[in-house]
């Protein structure tokens, strides 16, 4: 469904200073919505509801006891089940208070975040937030609510800016958090605005772009875009809008930033609207020049490809987004296309209509450009996006146009829509849509079918003429297949605007009758839609003969008028309508595609009710046809293979159901009376097997609308068939095998099938028939055997379902009312009144009720006997194991109790029992505080008791029949009561004796599964779900965004009928359970496991459906299910174990389990086990499980943080005497929850020292999940873990299992962060989890921002060793300074720890003495198992990094000097690659741990590993080992302060190139080490001057991986010099402003920059004039050249890309053509190529690309090599398209001319590619420069052929100059005017100037010899050639004489 879930973010909330000022109106907080409901849900409903007292004192008490729980601590299942109570309560539509709401909202926002909190739970909370803060009209933004933003961005920040101390467990899902801020976002208060600045913008940085991207991320979710106070002019968007745009530029060529842009820019428009205070223009409350850069931006992401051009953006830029990508919104549920429409939509207003320049001119312009693309011969990649963009800017508009004229939307009145912007809107898309409903992709299609609908909506007499215009030709086959199923979709969209538009709706009956042909066997598809189609109108428009109806009325009216009009008397038949849609529709075929007709100035209303009327007298023809075409079509159907495999064919079936009941209902009483008897005669004379559901269906529509007349007609016949085929055919007598129908049987099956659909849903008519039902009911069940009995089963069903349920039987699109006086033509398309609904239902009377119970007792008790029979020892039908009658027998009766049992389910009350007193409801809940008191007997209360002391039951009327003290009732329940314990001997007779008999046990399980969940409701056939579904799809088509509910009246009625079944489905709730009960799930988790898989399945799903409906089950099966597990275990018996394992822990009861600590311990150990069998299918289960038990073990939340003052706002649940009772309840809640807590910690503990031992000795295989498991259980923040684990872990670290190695070295990593973390958190575990660490070494050094030379001096302290501090943090003062920064003192702090940590460190500490690591550095240096793994491993550093914190703590017995030995031993010669590997691991560690060491151990490392170092990037680099070093580097500089290794920088900083080395990978690597050094300090790397200098002197160097690792590094040197470095956020807003409506224009080249790039090219320049032409070998100038494009091509893919913007026009692209020139060097031809493709793809600002242009235009037209004129071009066509909209007129103009004159170019090629460039450029220029400069051209290129004749006859010889001039002038002309042509290649009819251009082309150039003829020809060949689908129209655009001079070019005779 298109938009379903993306409508929640688009209407503008009521503005912050709503009228009637605050929420301290009492009225005010009782209201529960801004918007009164559309549907009267109560008010429908056929008995009588709860009074509104009713439902608030039950939501009191669900508050109440949510307030209870919070307090006590009690998250899951205490407050987690109040809130699915609470959430129960708002899906019944109950309203809830506005001042309660507001309460809850604070509520669930603190739990959603509350730290310490399971992460599970709270993001149930979540979800509860985002359910009440859905719709904006419950809580009106900033009027109603603020929320705080800063614990949300909390929970954010470790995510984007990892802390240094990382938290272990209890991270959130980061989507969840971005969830919350979609929602959140709109209650963050405005003023918080520059609170967020000051916050996020001093993180940007473009030196390390990550950040970049997490500032705008975080800006884009969580920026508040409401509009600001009026007193706060401050705040205001222009204020921070050049701010924004500023930083936009900072990151260039990224769509990442692009979207996230113009989602903010969109959202800010859409909020602003309402904001009469905020400055509105023609483009919104941006500026000119702000919107043509979004529009620019805009043109970028649809990613439309233009000529030769590369993508505008490079990923390379996006690749740094890193942990930004967490930011991002899902592109699938918000697509970009999404924020362009709200951005555009959202910014019109009746200025755009009225300027030369505004939004809706840039958007005519926009889609102008792109048209082309819309065509169905031009799909690629863009077709989804640009269909999407369509859909949703009508989207938007329909729903803006719509709100406003509602009021619900308070826009000021002079930004409201008015009808001139409407017009020029739908103008504008609608050629685009008239293309794109012919796309060839389904969404595409899809996505212009809805917008179709929509602009038909909006502007009637713009849309509907063009469409029908395409539609009759299309549906009258005269054009291709897909064609016609596209009018036929069209035509169903356009159906509810044409019935309601004047004129348009005459087309409608003769509309239907072409859609006909479209039911077709042998296309399925197109029949589909065209039943769509009819069903769309039968839902609009009554299918009555007007001149019919209104006889009586007119009759009045002749009396009235005098006189009659001689059209009255012609209107008795369709003559008048007839002749008037031909006149239309010839009138369509002469005029253009332009056409637009007006119906209401054509025709008076009385003659277009005239016209009407007539057109309505043919409808008795269509239905017969219509029925006709049905039963061929199903006649024909193949046979359905399988049920529910979504083939062509059943979707038939499911759609003639959805057709007939609307086309039905909607006939008069005469023609229903057609259908009846032809439906009857075809139903009675024939038996279509394959077809028999389809008819059933039909039947079942037929019988719905009229049941008296339909049942008199239809059941005499069925019955008698069913008697004579059982009676006279022996049909049904014997058992069959398989599942197919006996050809004997068919006819019978037929029509039982046929009989079943007649008596369901139908109503009380049926009793009329009660006696005949009920003897065919029991005849069929005493004769029937085999298949057919099923049915027969299910007629009974579907009997008792009619008879016992409440539902709607109102199908009429009229109230009865309407149709009493008689139908005209007003009650076309009319729309209803929800509010004025009158509902027929249909409610079991007192006959009903009896037939009911006596049909069920008959039933029931006859297969009660019968099994009893079957079952007992001298059974009827022998068991002897060979014959399968026996099963049959058994399971037939089995079905046929599941079904009545169903068929009853709303008779059956949950709250029956079977020893019941009488007791009444009430007093279940007197027991609820008792279960309270008893204190802990043995382990019982260690699990959540399925939360069943506190279950209250609010149940709500649902009109529900029956009294306690009735017979009936008691009948009904001891007879089901009997039916239960009648399964459960059957379960124990075949467990015993018939343990394989699977089709038994199905049917037996299936029966239990109804026994246990039909109660109340039938919810084993999922009624709920399918209603609402079948509803959804059948409203879909209806919706229109911004109205409520204009539905048809059967959609209304439906939605009653939904909400009766939601009630009921709410009254279904789990009831308590009873002894029989208990029996029935103990079977079922018997049978659970199962040896045979089928037995096993259906057992399982039953089981688990029973578990829901039944307080208690889960507990009371696990047991069982643990034993049999453990027994299959022992025995190795696999099916078993795979039952087990499926069984708890891959349903509900995994939840339970986890909670249950009697049961976890027992499940833990046995998966475990489970872990060695030895069979892939158990193994593949177990890894699925693994995760599930990991769970189980997480520690328990021990402390969650609430805001008190948020918590006590629902304390107003708790009346005043209540209190104390109310508290004592929570203190006693409490304690108990701190015991449990305890006693299961305790377990947890228990059973990690048991599973450590188990590890120690398994095999491998077990010992991983033992491994998994026991870290989670192990490790706990107050005991860090027990002795065994350390022991374990650390031994485990150097097992000799490679696998189980790496799991114990992540365990002891895990372990060493526990004690970290828990030392820098003073071992507070609220500290902990509020997360305030205190880093001893952290401190905040205050700066002097406001100091001119401080950036200056920061930056020049990192040129030098010593500091006083170091700053690891990339951003402080890159954008903007803060008053402090945070860095880190130079002396090591002390760490402090306790007890607990100390003791973990020496156990630790003890296991690694030198062999420890002796074994750990072997397994090292050892091959991988796999390539993949072959790299330099961060988790073998880490673990290093720790261990050696022990050894120089003292703690270890290895020393220093061990390890140094030992690594000289692990390096040995250093020959190998995984030496290496090993080597770099072991530096790394070593260096990690030094920051945390005194200076003295601290410079004895570095002694130790510096000179190693050095000597290997000296001279052992090889290709294969620089990956590991360069990782070394990386680990060792990256987020860190040069001075920290100050050494290592300096060392590489200090490189030079030598040029008499020959090794060349040497140099390269050095140079790429120090390149890693650049890219990881960033703008802290200091150390560049010398290096550049170097490096520009050596260019040309002659190697060629030198002067790429030389191109790539200057790219990075230069790109990190650029900072901005702001004193402060006010300074930064405050000079954006001032510059422009943009911002500053960042990464200007300095003084120093401009002269370095002059000298580079000056000296390229004189190389290139030494360079002799037509040289092989390699010269300065080639070398020099490729040094300086690697360097360029790095820059250009960058976001710094606009540094080199004024470097474009001179001296780069002179430079790059002439390299292109080279011949000899392909190398340097096809980089340069690859260079000179970026240029245009570069954003210029605006006025800085006039000198770019003017360079383009001069070397285009007198460059001396066509080659380079050729290329240009290229170059010409892509900025022409990017700078659409940022060019100014007379740019545009001055291309167009150089383009025009290089027709004329000397060289064919040059020429050629001018055409092509310059039709592409004439497509996409705005409309208006478009038309001057096609005449402009048209006009001199004629001429241009007039004035240069051919001479009358050839001189022999050369050519002559004047002849050759001659030609080429012809030529040029030629050229020009196939550009005009090709330049609208799908525009149909084409524009009137073309004919005559193609007239001109085929009379005075077609004959010319040579390049000239050709050209000619390809036109028209071209022209012809891409309007084949349109050619029937366009051909009419020609005069007659025009044809024929073309035909004589184009299509020669056959014989010529």
């Amino acid at each position: 469904m298109v938009g379903a879930d993306i409508s929640r973010a688009t209407t503008p909330g009521t503005s912050w200073q709503a009228s009637n000022g605050s929420i301290n109106n009492i009225e005010d907080a009782k209201l529960s919505r801004s918007r009164p409901r559309t549907f009267p849900y109560h008010e429908c409903l056929p008995y009588d509801v709860e009074t509104q007292a009713k439902r608030v004192a039950d939501l009191e008490v669900c508050i109440k006891n949510l307030y209870i729980a919070v307090k006590a601590g009690d998250f899951a299942p205490g407050a987690v089940h109040w809130t699915r109570e609470i959430r129960g309560w708002l899906s019944l539509k109950f309203d809830l208070p506005l001042d309660v709401r507001i309460k809850l909202i604070h509520l669930y926002y603190d739990l959603a975040l509350a730290p310490g909190l399971n992460v599970t739970v709270a993001e149930r909370f979540a979800s509860m937030f985002m359910v009440l803060t859905k719709r904006k009209h419950y809580v009106r933004p900033g009027k109603d609510l603020l929320l705080d933003w800063r614990p949300l961005f909390k929970e954010i920040k470790p995510f984007v800016f990892p802390p240094e101390v990382q938290i272990l467990d209890n991270k959130r899902a980061i989507r969840t958090l971005t969830k919350l801020c979609t929602f959140a976002q709109l209650y963050f208060d405005p003023k918080e605005i520059p609170a967020m600045f000051e916050e996020f913008l001093p993180y940007f940085s473009t030196s390390f772009n990550e950040n970049a991207y997490v500032v705008v991320g975080l800006l884009n979710l969580m920026l508040p875009t409401s509009p600001p106070p009026e007193d706060r002019p401050d705040l205001l968007p222009q204020q921070y809008l050049p701010t924004f745009f500023h930083l936009w530029s900072l990151v260039n060529r990224s769509k990442i930033f692009d979207i996230h842009f113009i989602d903010v820019f969109s959202r800010l428009a859409r909020d602003s609207l309402l904001g009469s205070h905020i400055p509105f223009s023609q483009h919104g409350i941006f500026t000119a020049e702000q919107s043509s850069v979004i529009f620019t931006a805009i043109l970028r992401l649809l990613e439309i490809p233009v000529g030769q051009s590369t993508s505008p953006y490079s990923s390379a830029v996006d690749m740094g987004a890193g942990l930004a990508l967490m930011l991002e919104r899902d592109r699938q549920k918000h697509p970009v296309a999404h924020h362009i429409a709200r951005w555009v939509v959202m910014s019109l207003s009746p200025s755009s209509a009225e300027t030369p320049d505004s939004m809706l001119v840039k958007l005519e312009s926009l889609i102008q450009a792109v048209e082309t693309f819309y065509h169905p011969s031009n799909s690629g990649s863009w077709t989804a996006t640009l269909s999407q963009l369509v859909y949703y800017l009508a989207d938007f508009f329909v729903m803006r146009w719509n709100r406003e004229h509602s009021g619900e939307m308070k826009v000021p009145e002079d930004r409201r829509l008015n009808a001139a912007v409407k017009r020029r809107f739908v103008r504008c898309l609608r050629e685009v849509i008239f293309m794109g409903i012919f796309a060839k992709s389904g969404t595409a299609m899809n996505f212009s079918m809805s917008t179709l609908q929509n602009l038909a909506y909006l502007e009637p007499s713009l849309i509907l003429p063009g469409a029908l215009q395409r539609i009759y030709p299309a549906i009258q086959g005269l054009v291709e297949v897909h064609r016609t199923i596209s009018a036929i979709r069209a035509l169903q969209v356009l159906s509810k605007t044409m019935a309601r538009t004047k004129g348009f709706r005459c087309h409608i009956t003769s509309l239907l009758g072409l859609a006909l042909p479209g039911i077709d066997a042998n296309d399925l598809e197109k029949t589909l839609h065209t039943l769509a189609f009819i069903q769309a109108v039968c839902y609009n428009v009554p299918l009555h003969d007007l001149t019919q109806e209104s006889k009586p009325a007119s009759a009045k009216d002749e009396s009235r008028s005098g006189a009659t009009t001689p059209l009255e008397h012609e209107s008795a038949d369709t003559g008048l309508a007839m002749h008037w849609i031909t006149e239309q529709v010839e009138r369509m075929e002469k005029e253009g595609r332009t056409m637009e007709f007006d119906y209401d100035q054509e025709l008076t209303d009385h003659e277009e009710a005239m016209i009407l009327k007539s057109s309505t007298t043919g409808l008795s023809e269509f239905i017969i046809s219509f029925l006709g075409r049905v039963f061929a079509l199903l006649e024909n159907l193949p046979d359905a293979s399988r049920v529910r495999s979504g083939s062509p064919e059943e979707n038939i079936v499911n759609t003639l159901p959805a057709t007939f009941t609307p086309l039905l209902a909607a006939l008069s009483p005469d023609l229903y009376e057609i259908a009846l008897n032809k439906i009857a005669d075809f139903v009675t004379n024939h038996v279509i097997h394959q077809a028999r559901d389809a008819i059933a269906f039909i039947c079942n529509s037929l019988v719905k609308i009229n049941p008296k007349k339909a049942l008199e007609r239809l059941l005499p016949s069925l019955i008698a068939g069913i008697r004579t085929e059982i009676d006279d055919n022996g049909a049904g007598s014997t058992r069959t095998t398989g599942s197919e129908v006996l050809p004997r049987d068919r006819a019978l099956v037929w029509n039982i099938s046929l009989i079943s659909m007649c008596v369901v849903h139908v109503g009380s008519d049926v009793m009329r028939w009660k006696k005949e039902l009920f003897d065919i009911a029991t005849h069929m069940q005493d004769r029937c055997r085999g298949i057919p009995t099923v049915h027969v089963s299910n007629f009974i069903h579907h009997l008792l379902l009619n008879l016992t349920v409440t539902y709607t039987a109102d199908y009429s699109i009229y109230e009865k009312s309407d149709v009493e006086r008689g139908l005209t033509t007003s009650d076309w398309g009319k729309i209803v009144d929800p509010k004025k609904l009158n509902i027929f239902w249909h409610t079991p009377s007192e006959d009903e009720m009896s037939f009911a119970v006596e049909l069920f007792e008959c039933q029931i008790k006859g297969a009660i006997k019968q099994l009893t029979a079957l079952t007992s020892n001298d059974s009827p039908i022998k068991r002897d194991g060979t014959g399968k009658d026996w099963s049959d027998e058994v399971s037939r009766n089995l079905v046929l109790v599941r079904l009545v049992l169903s068929g009853m389910s709303n008779f059956f009350d949950s709250k029956y029992r079977p020893d019941e007193r009488d007791t009444a409801a009430g007093e279940d809940i007197e027991m609820a505080n008792a279960a309270d008191e008893e204190e802990d007997i043995d382990d019982s209360n260690l699990g959540d008791m399925d939360g069943e002391e506190d279950r209250i039951d609010f149940q709500y009327p649902t009109g529900y029949r029956l009294q306690r003290d009735d017979p009936r009732y008691k009948t009904i329940h001891q007879l089901r009561y009997e039916t239960g314990e009648t399964l459960h001997r059957i379960h124990q007779f075949l467990i015993e004796r018939q343990e394989d008999d699977v089709q038994c046990f199905n049917a037996l399980y299936n029966a239990y599964r109804a026994w246990f969940v039909d109660v109340g409701i039938e919810r084993s056939a999922q009624v709920l779900d399918r209603v609402i579904r079948l509803l959804q799809a059948d409203v879909h088509q209806f919706r229109a965004s911004g109205l409520r509910k204009e539905y048809p009246r059967p959609l209304l009625v439906r939605r009653a009928f939904v909400y009766h079944l939601q009630r009921l489905r709410h009254n279904a709730t789990p009831r308590p359970k009873t002894e029989l009960e208990k029996a029935l799930l103990l079977d079922l988790s018997q049978s659970s496991v199962s040896l045979y898989t089928e037995i096993r399945r259906t057992a399982q799903s039953a089981n688990e459906s029973a578990n829901k409906c039944i307080i208690g089950a889960r507990p009371l099966v696990i047991p069982p299910l643990l034993e049999a597990l453990e027994k299959a275990l022992k025995e190795q018996d696999y099916p078993r174990i795979k039952g087990g394992v499926f069984s708890l822990l891959f349903g509900s009861l995994a939840k339970t389990i986890s909670g249950n600590w009697r049961f976890a311990p027992k499940l833990v150990k046995l998966f475990i086990e489970v872990t060695g069998a030895d069979k892939p299918s158990v193994q593949k289960l177990s890894s699925n499980a693994t995760f599930q038990v990991m769970d189980m073990c997480r520690a328990l939340e021990r402390m969650v943080v609430l805001n008190p003052d948020v918590v006590e706002g629902i304390s107003y649940s708790v009346a005043k005497e209540e209190k104390d009772d109310v508290m004592a309840t929570i203190d006693r809640k409490r304690k108990t929850i701190k015991k449990k807590r305890k006693r299961v910690e305790e377990k947890k503990a228990h059973l990690s020292e048991e599973l450590v031992d188990i590890a120690r000795e398994a095999h491998w295989k077990s010992a991983s999940r033992t491994a998994a498991i026991v870290c989670n259980l192990g490790t706990r923040f107050d005991s860090i873990a027990c002795k065994g684990l350390i022991d374990l872990v650390t031994k485990g670290s150097i097992d000799t299992h490679p696998s189980l190695r790496g799991l114990y070295s992540g365990a002891l990593v895990g372990i060493f962060t526990v004690i970290h973390t828990r030392s820098l958190c003073k071992h507070s575990y609220e500290k902990y989890i509020l997360r305030t660490e205190e880093l001893p070494d952290k401190v905040m050094v205050p700066t002097r921002r406001y100091d001119p030379e401080w950036t200056k001096e920061y930056l020049g302290s990192f040129s030098r060793p010593d500091a006083n501090y170091y700053v690891d943090y990339d951003y402080p003062g890159w954008l903007v300074w803060n008053d402090t920064m945070p860095a880190f003192t130079t002396k090591v702090g002390d760490m402090d720890y306790d007890e607990v940590e100390l003791g973990a460190r020496k156990m630790i500490a003890k296991i690694m003495d030198r062999d420890w690591f002796s074994s750990f550095f072997a397994f090292m240096k050892q091959e991988p198992r796999d390539s993949s793994s072959d790299r330099f491993r961060m988790s073998s550093a880490l673990v290093l990094t720790h261990a050696f914190e022990l050894v120089f703590a003292g703690l270890s017995s290895a020393t220093f000097d061990d390890i140094k030995e030992l690594a000289e031993s692990v390096w040995g010669d250093g020959s190998d690659k995984h030496q290496h590997r090993a080597t770099a691991e072991i530096m790394s560690a070593l260096l990690n741990c030094a920051p945390d060491l005194d200076p003295e151990l601290r410079s004895k490392v570095w002694t130790y590993v510096f000179p190693r170092v050095r000597g290997i990037f000296q001279d052992e680099l090889t290709p294969e080992n620089t990956t590991y070093w360069s990782s070394f580097l990386r680990v060792t500089l990256q987020g860190k302060d040069p001075r920290r290794a100050w050494p290592l920088v300096n060392w590489l900083a200090e490189f030079r190139l030598d040029m008499s080395s020959n090794a060349a990978f040497k140099q390269s690597s050095k140079i790429n080490m120090l390149q890693q050094t650049v890219l990881d300090l960033g703008w802290h790397f200091q150390l560049e001057t010398p290096i550049l200098e170097d490096f520009m002197n050596h260019l040309d160097h002659p190697y060629k991986g030198v002067r790429e690792a030389i191109g790539q590094t200057l790219a990075s040197i230069y790109r990190t010099r650029y900072h901005e470095s702001y004193p402060d956020i006010k300074s930064l807003m405050e000079a954006q402003r001032s510059a422009s409506s943009l911002g500053v224009r960042p990464y200007a080249p300095t003084s120093k920059f401009t002269e370095m790039m002059k000298a580079v090219f000056d000296r390229l320049e004189v190389w290139r004039k030494e360079h002799p032409p037509g040289q092989q070998t390699p010269s300065s100038y080639t070398q020099g050249s490729k040094t300086m494009l690697l360097w360029l091509d790095n820059t250009l893919c960058g976001q710094d890309c606009i540094q080199l913007v004024p470097f474009f026009p001179d001296p780069l692209m002179e430079q790059l053509l002439h390299m292109m020139d080279i011949k000899e060097d392909r190398e340097l031809q096809s980089l340069a190529y690859h260079v000179f493709r970026h240029l245009p793809n570069i954003p210029h600002r605006g006025g800085e690309d006039q000198a770019f242009i003017d360079a383009l235009i001069r070397i285009g037209r007198s460059s001396t090599t066509w080659h380079q004129r050729l290329r240009i071009l290229i170059n010409i066509q892509v900025i022409y398209f990017r700078r659409l909209f940022v060019m100014s007129e007379g740019q545009q103009q001055a291309l167009t001319d150089c383009v025009t004159a290089m027709l004329a170019d000397a060289q064919l090629e040059v020429r050629l590619g001018a055409s092509t460039t310059l039709s592409g450029m004439i497509r996409c220029s705005p409309a208006t420069f478009r038309d001057r400069t096609v005449a402009n051209l048209k006009k001199e290129f004629t001429e241009m052929l007039a004035q240069n004749p051919l001479p009358k006859r050839r001189i022999p010889g050369t050519p002559t100059p004047e002849h050759s001039r001659l030609i080429l002038n012809r030529h040029a002309a030629v050229l020009g005017l196939g550009s005009l042509v090709q330049a609208f290649p799908y525009q149909s009819p084409p524009p009137p100037w073309l004919p005559d251009v193609l007239a001109t082309l085929a009379l005075k150039a077609s004959g010319d010899s040579g390049s000239v003829g050709k050209s000619v020809k390809s036109i028209l060949a071209d022209f012809k050639n891409t309007r084949q689908d349109t050619w029937h129209i366009d051909v009419k655009a020609f005069e007659p004489e025009q044809l024929e001079d073309l035909e004589g070019v184009l299509w020669k005779s056959y014989f010529a």
